[in-house]
């Protein structure tokens, strides 16, 4: 349970615990289990809205509610990585900007583009729109898993994430991905595309990751975050097209 609420204290700003509570060794395994709440919470607030507002209204205050509730927490790792990986840098240069608070113009860019694509393909779902907006979530803070498991930490002398990539994670810490599969079988044809797009997004911004970098960072893995959930809820808007 310490893991569990380990992993809400990271990632949201949930009131869950004693307050500094921090299990990086436990709290892993949790990180898709934290985004089925973080998915579940999404999911009630969309119905609850959609009592008072239209759709694009609701995906709106979806996506705002998103990034209220995890802090910006992802989306600030998703601007200061689109700031350090822009351009021809070197791995010094883009982990000194990285950890740089001020954010330019491609954070921007970046930040209000995806979540703008994460607002569009949230206002396209209509079958299976709940369960969707429970599992993707939940799919997207597990695929952070991936990057502990494939890459190294960049900043060994320190950082936001050092502490968690103290041990190699093992792959029964991957079972919390169970769940969010699982649930997705009653999405029909557009969960199995939705499981072929995770593992396709995941694998790409790892080996982009690896050939850019050869390693892996706190904001990269918030990037990483953002960016998988973006592309999980547009390819299941897309699906009513195809």
């Amino acid at each position: 349970m310490k893991g569990f609420i380990s992993a809400l204290q990271f990632i949201t700003i949930l009131p869950f615990g004693r307050p500094g509570t921090f299990a990086p060794s436990a709290m892993l395994r949790f990180f898709p289990l934290a985004g089925l709440l973080l998915g579940g919470l999404l999911a009630v607030f969309d119905c609850l809205a959609g009592l008072i507002w239209q759709r694009q209204i609701v995906s709106v205050l979806d996506m705002v509610f998103l990034v209220w509730i995890t802090g910006a927490f992802h989306a600030d790792g998703l601007g200061d990585t689109a700031d350090g990986l822009y351009g021809n840098r070197s791995r010094e240069k883009a982990l000194e900007i990285m950890k740089d608070s001020r954010i330019g113009a491609m954070a921007l860019v970046t930040v209000f583009c995806t979540l703008t694509v994460k607002w569009s393909a949230i206002a396209g779902l209509d079958s299976h729109r709940s369960l969707f907006l429970l599992i993707i979530p939940a799919y997207a803070r597990g695929g952070m898993l991936f990057g502990f498991r494939f890459l190294p930490y960049g900043r060994p002398g320190g950082g936001t994430g050092h502490a968690l990539f103290a041990e190699k994670i093992k792959w029964a810490e991957f079972s919390g991905l169970l769940i969010p599969l699982f649930l997705s079988l009653f999405c029909g044809w557009r969960g199995l595309l939705l499981n072929l797009v995770f593992v396709c997004i995941v694998a790409a911004l790892l080996c982009f990751y690896q050939k850019r970098m050869g390693c892996i960072t706190g904001d990269m893995l918030g990037a990483m975050t953002e960016i998988t959930e973006a592309a999980l809820f547009l390819a299941v808007a897309a699906g009513g097209r195809i």
